[in-house]
């Protein structure tokens, strides 16, 4: 059986869900493992909507969504190395975006192309640059807008 945010990958089902503090230590291990991902501490993420894809009791991927106002910042997303390219990037972010209700911005590394692509995807559109916005290495954003209905 398919829940509202579950997803049916092979014979694993993908289930996205809020994170607790029993999640950390995952969150922390993907994290690492992808360096164009924010690198920030993952207990800061319970701070905010903090969302979880989990395959069975792992944790596949996370999205951290922040409320600014009356807008929405896609602060972090990120996937496990060996489930990326499945499907769970674009469920995290349908995900979240179903918890905004207004504008939801975000930055990617100008270089991040498999990752620009899945946002404009998911409907994201460029709406300006942030020069050297990065560290390690230097490298300028792009910034990108989601607007709800």
């Amino acid at each position: 059986m398919r829940g509202r945010n579950a997803e049916v990958f092979g014979t694993a089902a993908v289930q996205v869900r809020p994170a607790s503090s029993a999640d950390l230590r995952a969150i922390a291990r993907i994290q690492r493992s992808s360096p164009t991902a924010a690198q920030w501490p993952p207990e800061d993420y319970l701070r905010y909507v903090c969302l979880v894809a989990a395959v069975g009791r792992e944790v596949a991927g996370f999205a951290v969504l922040r409320r600014t106002g009356g807008e929405y910042e896609l602060l972090n997303l990120a996937v496990a190395p060996e489930r990326r390219r499945r499907g769970i990037g674009r469920r995290l972010v349908a995900a979240a975006l179903e918890k905004a209700a207004g504008p939801v911005y975000l930055e990617v590394r100008a270089s991040n192309e498999a990752a620009r692509k899945l946002y404009e995807a998911c409907g994201f559109r460029p709406v300006g640059i942030r020069e050297n916005y990065y560290r390690n290495p230097t490298e300028s954003a792009i910034v990108m807008r989601f607007q709800s209905c």
